[in-house]
């Protein structure tokens, strides 16, 4: 899995998750929506663990800084 998500991205991801969690809190964690909304939490705490998004990889985006390798420049030939 190559990374696709940005420290920021993650940082939004974790975020998320503990307002799912809080508000799963006060609805009631047994009720349906608290039950989705713990899984919610579960997921964007994994993928910001991970920094991979299986649906960013779905619709080809990332937020990862690309990262270029820089060909390395040749030496000089010293002529005698």
């Amino acid at each position: 899995m190559k990374t696709n998500e940005s420290s920021i991205d993650r940082l939004i991801r974790v975020g998320i998750a503990v307002v799912a969690v809080i508000v799963a809190i006060f609805v009631g964690p047994a009720s349906v929506v608290g039950i989705v909304l713990f899984v919610v939490a579960v997921v964007m705490l994994v993928t910001a663990a991970v920094g991979f998004c299986p649906l960013y990889r779905l619709f080809g985006i990332s937020t990862c800084p690309v990262q270029r390798d820089e060909a390395p420049t040749p030496e000089p030939v010293a002529h005698a």
